[in-house]
């Protein structure tokens, strides 16, 4: 998901073009986020004492979700994705390019501990039995 601190800066583009040369995109949705949908895609995260401040920023303007594709892909789009924090991600990463914080780290890619189906059907639910 590129989440809306890249959209604001113009970034969306930039961000794409760097999946695509690893990765085939499925399916694209641009939205924006109301308060229950966004405490219901970050759940995992409730009661940790950063959500209630994930939840604002993630509904604070659009996102464009992706749909990606590729073999290793949970572990290669997170080397493609960097570190959570931009200043320790690896130089070249999207994060290492882009990021300006670890909250405003541009983009969000499922955790493969965190079951990325869920959030897969979150923002593309009749997408049944893909080859993601």
């Amino acid at each position: 998901m590129i989440k809306p601190d890249a959209v604001k800066r113009k970034l969306i583009g930039e961000i794409i073009k760097c999946l695509e040369k690893e990765f085939d995109i499925l399916d694209i949705k641009f939205t924006l986020l109301n308060q229950k949908q966004a405490e219901d895609f970050y759940a995992i995260h409730k009661g940790k004492e950063f959500f209630n401040g994930l939840v604002d920023f993630i509904t604070d303007g659009p996102v464009v979700a992706l749909l990606l594709q590729g073999d290793n892909i949970q572990e290669r789009v997170r080397k493609v994705i960097g570190a959570t924090d931009p200043k320790k991600a690896e130089p070249g990463t999207i994060r290492a390019r882009f990021g300006t914080s670890v909250q405003q780290n541009v983009v969000h890619a499922s955790n493969p501990l965190e079951e990325p189906e869920r959030e897969i059907a979150f923002f593309f639910p009749d997408i049944k039995n893909a080859n993601y």
